[in-house]
């Protein structure tokens, strides 16, 4: 049996409101993570302002110099979020697939999940989506005293609070940094929040290297957009503000929540790594998915990334040859 997962640091680089959209009669609902839902209150909080069109091809093309059979695969593709809109225009799907489907995961993302029975030696194999992406910039509120930590988080919200695969919100050293912060006087909840985001630009030097745990960050004293967004998440997490990883072609950074006035709740995005972006984002990319505590059938443990996942068993000698596509294109 050969198993194929690109779960490196730099595949993740190089591929890393409820709508309903249609192709060949098949529909997908698209709908936002938890308490991402876009309401008259959103707007008051956050602005979606300069949207700019992207089309996008995604999915798996595979080669095989031999005989595959019992073939899965799974792989994610975007979905809609308030800053992003996401329509399906259309689709390449081989013969050779016998089932397909998509799955969506409640911390924030959707996966195509795809069988092949056979696949004969010799043959190509598409399962391919071309997408249209409509992404806004988001500006933050002019004014921010009203936002709150909130109270009694929901259970959707939960989620987003504890520790998840290299955010080690519980290690000694980074409790013993979210004392020091919240020792820090502040006059509200989002400059608290701001104190966090500031305190790990301070203290982590941007430093490409290997993925390690948000504590070996904060004790290094060097990490990239990977380290510093779990570190932001971390500190955020033990200060009882729900925070999480948000994932985009080559690049990642963290959203945290607050609640406003009338309880209504809002994520907030910053930039942990590159320009100082707190509470908006200048940024066009398309958000793959938000989260970093995912659970699949095809592994055992929690991940913090949906990686591209290909399974099957082969007969003969050679490999075959399963290549992922993410991709923009010109329409």
């Amino acid at each position: 049996m050969l198993h194929f997962q690109s779960l490196t640091r730099s595949t993740r680089r190089q591929f890393v409101a409820t709508s309903v959209v249609s192709v060949a009669g098949i529909q997908w609902a698209g709908r936002a993570g938890a308490q991402d839902s876009v309401d008259s209150s959103a707007t008051t909080a956050l602005q979606y302002q300069s949207p700019q069109i992207q089309n996008w091809r995604i999915g798996l093309v595979l080669d095989t110099p031999v005989t595959c059979t019992n073939v899965l695969a799974t792989f994610v593709i975007p979905i809609d979020w308030p800053e992003q809109k996401v329509t399906v225009t259309g689709q390449q799907i081989s013969p050779l697939v016998n089932a397909w489907k998509s799955r969506d995961l409640p911390t924030g993302a959707r996966q195509i999940v795809l069988t092949m029975p056979r696949v004969p030696a010799g043959t190509t194999a598409e399962v391919t989506f071309t997408l249209q992406v409509e992404r806004s910039r988001i500006l933050g509120p002019d004014l921010t005293d009203g936002f709150v930590i909130p109270k009694r988080p929901s259970r959707d919200l939960r989620m987003f609070m504890g520790n998840s695969p290299f955010i080690d919100a519980t290690d000694r050293r980074i409790k013993a940094a979210s004392r020091d912060l919240a020792a820090v006087e502040v006059q509200s909840d989002w400059e608290r929040v701001e104190s966090i985001y500031d305190f790990v630009r301070e203290n982590v030097e941007y430093v490409e290297g290997s993925l390690k745990n948000a504590s070996d960050a904060l004790k290094d004293g060097t990490g990239d957009c990977e380290e510093m967004t779990s570190l932001f998440v971390a500190l955020c997490r033990n200060a009882r503000i729900p925070a999480r990883m948000v994932w985009i072609p080559d690049h990642c950074y963290p959203e945290f929540y607050l609640e406003d006035a009338e309880g209504n709740g809002h994520w907030f995005p910053c930039q942990a790594a590159g320009t100082r972006q707190f509470g908006r984002m200048d940024e066009y990319r398309p958000v793959l998915q938000k989260g970093d505590r995912f659970k699949v059938p095809e592994k055992k443990m929690p991940t913090r990334y949906l990686s591209e996942y290909f399974k099957c068993d082969k007969k003969g000698k050679g490999d075959p040859d399963p290549r992922f596509v993410r991709e923009q294109i010109e329409i």
